[in-house]
């Protein structure tokens, strides 16, 4: 049975963006194995108390049902370049717990500190969360990402960003890529110059 992951913000005893991991977890469950009572994962969770100060990962595997709920410290990473690699068959629209054709990507940066995974033609995400393109003015994601990640959701609801078809010939008109995810918001997201993506 293939299991799914959500991997949710925990800082200082609160979890962010539940509704929207639910909302996720929940669709996909309908999309694998059919119509099931839907899960909630504020009556499923249960931080424990050690869990409570600092940041963590709160890791959820599951598939029908939860199968297992983590708790790991947090690690920050620093981000200053960004290598583009092409991988034109990729489908990764569910977030599985197996993510070996993401490593095996990761794989290829180099001496980059992330990738910019490129599907026939199309910018998509990075491995770790989906991509920010500022022209100027907006900060764009692209619209064919690889993962309907939940910040992404969350940002593009309420408005702070929209979405944009962006190839690599259309770099040139933006001035810096960021990264979002479960962890960076348009507080405290990676910034990365355009000049340095490879």
């Amino acid at each position: 049975m293939c299991q799914l992951l959500e991997t949710i913000k925990l800082d200082n005893g609160q979890l962010f963006n539940l509704d929207y991991h639910n909302r996720r977890l929940n669709a996909a469950r309908r999309e694998l194995f059919g119509p099931l009572p839907p899960l909630e994962l504020n009556e499923l969770i249960a931080v424990p108390e050690s869990c409570m100060d600092g940041l963590y990962r709160c890791r959820v595997l599951y598939s029908r049902q939860i199968d297992r709920i983590d708790f790991i410290p947090q690690k920050e990473r620093s981000f200053t370049s960004l290598k583009i690699v092409n991988c034109p068959q990729i489908d990764y629209h569910l977030k599985f717990a197996d993510r070996s054709i993401l490593n095996k990507l990761f794989e290829q940066r180099g001496q980059a500190d992330e990738i910019i995974i490129v599907r026939q033609g199309a910018i998509t995400d990075c491995s770790i969360g989906n991509l920010l393109f500022f022209d100027g003015h907006s900060w764009l994601t692209p619209a064919s990402p690889l993962l309907q990640g939940t910040q992404r959701q969350k940002l593009l609801e309420t408005g702070h960003i929209q979405e944009e078809f962006i190839t690599p010939d259309d770099l040139q008109s933006y001035e810096k890529v960021a990264i979002i995810n479960a962890f960076f918001d348009l507080k405290n997201m990676p910034i990365i110059e355009i000049e340095n993506i490879f």
